[in-house]
């Protein structure tokens, strides 16, 4: 007997609220789609683990920041923690909106609700 679908934006619990500290990321599955719980500078967001571009596992991209508009000659690093790179090709996306920094291309983004100290992700 096939099992039920879930209901669309069902809440899952992932982890506790202390389990995804500042600048930490949780794997968690979800019927059948691997999704990163990252806690970006305080905010817990949930990023599908798909990279839009060639369909690489982003979630185990490096989390870092990137350059800001500057002058000529000038480098500025800021969004620190922000900001995940894919692994494959090094496409950046900003992870607070799921926007890709030089393209059109868009990381899927789940809502997150944290609840008396547990994380859950709406999918």
């Amino acid at each position: 007997m096939p099992e039920p679908r879930s209901r669309k934006n069902e809440r899952h619990a992932v982890a506790t609220e202390g389990e995804i500290g500042p600048g930490t990321r949780k794997m968690v599955t979800i019927n059948g789609r691997s999704i990163g719980v990252f806690n970006v500078n305080g905010q817990i967001v949930a990023l599908l683990n798909v990279c839009p571009h060639e369909l690489a596992p982003v979630c185990v991209g490096n989390v870092s920041g990137t350059t800001l508009p500057s002058a000529p000659g000038e480098y500025i690093w800021g969004r620190e923690g922000e900001i995940i790179a894919c692994p494959w090709h090094g496409w950046e996306f900003d992870m607070l909106t799921g926007q890709c920094l030089t393209d059109h291309r868009k990381l899927h983004r789940f809502a997150v609700e944290v609840d008396q100290g547990t994380v859950y992700v709406k999918v």
